[in-house]
């Protein structure tokens, strides 16, 4: 029986409850594929599964990891829509990306061209597949609005300003003063969020205030974020981090605080995106969505930030870098 490698998470805590375990290689089912995964993006939901503040994350132990991209290796009884050696990229909502084979259904599996790169191509799966959703499926961006993004220089952030940039949106994101150049040289105003106020920055250049904020931490932050926004404008939270990776009682209460604050009568929504459940919910969006970003990257209209690659049994490192947030972009686990 041939065996491959995959990464779990046995416990909670630090990144020592990471590891690499052996297994026999998994078949394929009827209307499932497996898949030799080339690379698997390292997100924030990973490392707040491993902190134990992920609720949608399986049951301890499991294999982390939402995106991949890879090669198709064996078909299941019934598979049509896609062929053995072909390049395919997926998000899987069950997660299990962070190995060197994985099992989906065919539904998930969109193929992109050989010539790609799996590390750029597995960067538009979790991170430009959320910008897209949050800037037109949640706000309806329009042209040359103005937006505030936060954590700017991020895999989503980084990816957000690339899509805005694209359609001609003012923008301001925030960041830590070391990742402004980055921030600038993708087309926002940056905003330092360790020294500075962005309600009150945001106030002295947009008067009326901006017409999208988009935030992933909740909390405090989510407040201050409505407070930038025009009446009758959009806030969309796209997590509840905070500082403390997250947890049940976060997500709870952001629910809540999202609920209160759609109360206010001053005709601002504030709106929810979770990418995970609209893949499940709406594939066709999915299959859409990624396949036109696929485009992008073929034309060259997008060029995801790669803050680091890092082979798949080097896995600690890769999460000690969204712990210690010295990266940009998306940190992509080699696989194969």
């Amino acid at each position: 029986m041939r065996k491959y490698n995959r990464i779990v998470i046995d416990g909670r805590g630090g990144t020592e409850v990471l590891k690499i375990v052996e297994d026999c290689l998994p078949e394929p089912g009827p209307g499932k594929v497996r898949v030799r995964i080339l690379a698997a993006g390292v997100g924030y939901s990973d490392v707040m599964a491993q902190h134990g503040g992920y609720p949608l994350a399986p049951r301890i132990p499991f294999t982390p990891g939402y995106d991949f991209a890879g090669i198709v290796d064996k078909l299941g009884e019934g598979v049509a829509g896609v062929e053995k050696g072909q390049y395919v990229a997926a998000l899987n909502p069950r997660f299990g990306a962070y190995a060197e084979y994985c099992v989906v259904p065919e539904a998930l599996l969109v193929p992109f061209p050989e010539q790609l790169d799996p590390a750029e191509v597995v960067c538009l799966i979790l991170n430009y597949l959320t910008a897209h959703c949050l800037l037109h499926k949640k706000a309806n961006i329009q042209e040359g609005e103005s937006v505030l993004v936060h954590s700017a220089a991020g895999g989503v952030g980084t990816a957000m300003l690339q899509l805005g940039s694209d359609i001609g949106l003012k923008m301001y994101g925030t960041a830590s003063q070391s990742k402004h150049a980055m921030v600038k040289k993708l087309g926002a105003i940056p905003i330092d969020y360790r020294k500075d106020d962005f309600v009150e920055i945001i106030k002295q250049i947009e008067a009326n205030g901006v017409d999208a904020a988009f935030d992933p931490i909740g909390g405090a932050n989510l407040n201050r974020s409505y407070k930038t926004v025009k009446k009758g404008g959009r806030i969309i939270c796209y997590g509840f981090a905070g500082n403390n990776y997250g947890g049940i009682f976060p997500m709870i209460s952001g629910v809540l605080q999202m609920g209160r604050l759609n109360l206010v009568p001053d005709g601002k929504r504030v709106r929810l995106c979770a990418t995970p459940s609209e893949v499940k919910s709406n594939n066709q969006w999915y299959r859409d969505t990624l396949t036109e970003l696929i485009g992008m990257l073929l034309e060259k209209r997008i060029s995801p930030v790669i803050g680091a690659r890092v082979q798949l049994v080097d896995v600690s490192r890769a999460h000690k870098y969204i712990e210690q947030g010295v990266v940009s972009g998306k940190v992509v686990l080699v696989c194969g």
